[in-house]
C-alpha cells in the first residue's frame, strides 16, 4: 500500500497482508487451534518469543486483520477485537479500574455502559460518577484523588451532547487519569479521539463500522503499546474474543464505511432541517444544525455531523409512540448505524435500566425519540416521517 495513504484507501487495504494463496479478501481462519512446527516452536509461542498463533481466544489471523485495520484508521498502536461492544467496554473497565478506584463518565452514556458500573463493578468497590461531560467545569468538579478513568461518549447516546475531547485530555494528563472515548456514533471516519489526546478509543462495531445489522462486535484501539498489552491480556484471560467469522463480516462492512457514512449523513442533514421546521416537533438535537448547543465544537472536533438525530414531539411520549407505530420505512428497533433507518424510544428501551432520576438528570426525557438515519432515498424517509406525523396530530 502507498505511504501516507488517505482514509478511503486505508478503509480498503489497511490490515491486509498476502496469504499463502494471495487471496484478494482475507480468508476466514475458522479454527479453534493452530499446530506448531515443533515442540520448541510451541514453547516459543507460549513464551511470547514467536508471533505464531496458538489458539483463537489468544489471537486469530482473520481477527488480526480487523484489529490492525482499526488501529490504522484510528491512528493507534494496536486494536483488540471483542465479541460485543459491551465486551469492549467491560475490558476497558477491568483494565483501568480496581477496588477503591473511581470513574467519571458521561451522564447520558449508553445504558449498559452505565448499569454495569452501578450494578456490578460497585460490588467490588468501584465508585462511579455521571455528569454532563459537555460541561468541562462539571467534569473537573467530579474528579477525586482516586479517579482513575474518565470515560466519555461523544456524541452522547442518545442526547447528542458533545464533549470536548482535547480539553478532557489536557485535564486527565494533568492528573494522571486515563481518558477513553466511545467513538461509536462518529466512527473514525468522522472523529479521531487519539489524535485529540485520548488514551484509548472503543466502538460497538455492530453499528457504523460493520453497517449491515448482521454482526455484534466491539473493538478497542490504544495509543500506546503498554496500554495495548494490558487490555489485550485482560481480554484473552477473560475470553470475550471475537470469532473469525464475525471479523470477516466486519472487514467486509468496513470497506464501505466512507460511502455509507456520506450517504447517511447527507440524508440526516436534510431530515434534521425538515424536522426542525415541522410544527409537531418541540425540539431537535443534531450536530449539523446551528441550534445544537455544541454546534461550533462539533464543527471543530468532527469531520461531519453524523447520522444520528434525537428529537421530541409537542405531544410528549404518546405522540412519539404514535409516530413510532406509524412509520413504515424506518424500522422500530434498537441499535443504529446500519444501512437501514431505525427509530426507537431510549427511555423505555436502550436506557430502561437507568433509574428515572438519572435519566432525567441526563436529559433522557420520556418524549425523546432516537432516529438512526440509513442510506435509503431521503425523499422516502421524509415522506415516511410526514405520514407518521400526520397520525400524531389526529
Amino acid at each position: 500500500m502507498i505511504k501516507d495513504a488517505k482514509f478511503g484507501t486505508l478503509l480498503i487495504h489497511a490490515g491486509q497482508k498476502p496469504d499463502a494463496l494471495n487471496a484478494v479478501i482475507p480468508p476466514i481462519y475458522q479454527t479453534s487451534t493452530f499446530t506448531f512446527k515443533d515442540a520448541q516452536n510451541g514453547a516459543d509461542c507460549f513464551a511470547g518469543e514467536s508471533d505464531g498463533y496458538i489458539y483463537t481466544r489468544l489471537g486469530n489471523p482473520t481477527v488480526r486483520v480487523l484489529e490492525d485495520a482499526m488501529a490504522a484508521l484510528e491512528g493507534g498502536f494496536g486494536g483488540i477485537a471483542t465479541s460485543s461492544g459491551m465486551a469492549a467496554v467491560t475490558t476497558v473497565y477491568l483494565a483501568f479500574l480496581s477496588a477503591g478506584s473511581h470513574i467519571v463518565s458521561t451522564d447520558a452514556v449508553y445504558g449498559a455502559s452505565r448499569s454495569v458500573l452501578e450494578k456490578h463493578f460497585s460490588r467490588f468497590g468501584v465508585e462511579s460518577s455521571f455528569v454532563d461531560t459537555s460541561d468541562l467545569a462539571l467534569v473537573e468538579s467530579a474528579l477525586r484523588p482516586n479517579t482513575k478513568l474518565l470515560y466519555i461518549e461523544t456524541p452522547a447516546n442518545p442526547t447528542m451532547a458533545i464533549t470536548d475531547i482535547a480539553a478532557c485530555a489536557r485535564l486527565c494528563a494533568d492528573k494522571g487519569i486515563k481518558l477513553v472515548v466511545d467513538n461509536t456514533f462518529c466512527s473514525p471516519y468522522l472523529q479521531q479521539p487519539l489524535a485529540l489526546g485520548a488514551d484509548a478509543v472503543l466502538h460497538s462495531i455492530t453499528k457504523f463500522i460493520n453497517g449491515h445489522a448482521d454482526v455484534v462486535g466491539g473493538v478497542i484501539v490504544t495509543k500506546t503499546e503498554s496500554d495495548h498489552k494490558l487490555l489485550y491480556n485482560i481480554m484473552t484471560s477473560m475470553g470475550p474474543n471475537m470469532d473469525p467469522h464475525q471479523a470477516f463480516l466486519v472487514i467486509r462492512g468496513l470497506k464501505t464505511l466512507g460511502i455509507r457514512m456520506e450517504r447517511a449523513m447527507a440524508n440526516a442533514v436534510k431530515i434534521a432541517q425538515w424536522l426542525e421546521q415541522h410544527p409537531a416537533v418541540a425540539w431537535i438535537k443534531y450536530p449539523g444544525l446551528p441550534s445544537h448547543p455544541q454546534f461550533a465544537l462539533a464543527q471543530q472536533q468532527q469531520e461531519g455531523p453524523g447520522a444520528m438525530i434525537c428529537f421530541g414531539l409537542k405531544g410528549g411520549f404518546e405522540a412519539g409512540k404514535k409516530l413510532m407505530d406509524n412509520v413504515t420505512v424506518a424500522a422500530l428497533a434498537v441499535s443504529l448505524g446500519g444501512v437501514e433507518t431505525l427509530i426507537q424510544h431510549p427511555a423505555s428501551m436502550t436506557h430502561a435500566k437507568v433509574s428515572a432520576e438519572a435519566k432525567l438528570r441526563a436529559g433522557i426525557t420520556d418524549d425523546l425519540v432516537r432516529y438512526s438515519v440509513g442510506i435509503e432515498d431521503v425523499s422516502d424517509l421524509i415522506a415516511d416521517l410526514e405520514n407518521a406525523l400526520s397520525h400524531v396530530s389526529q
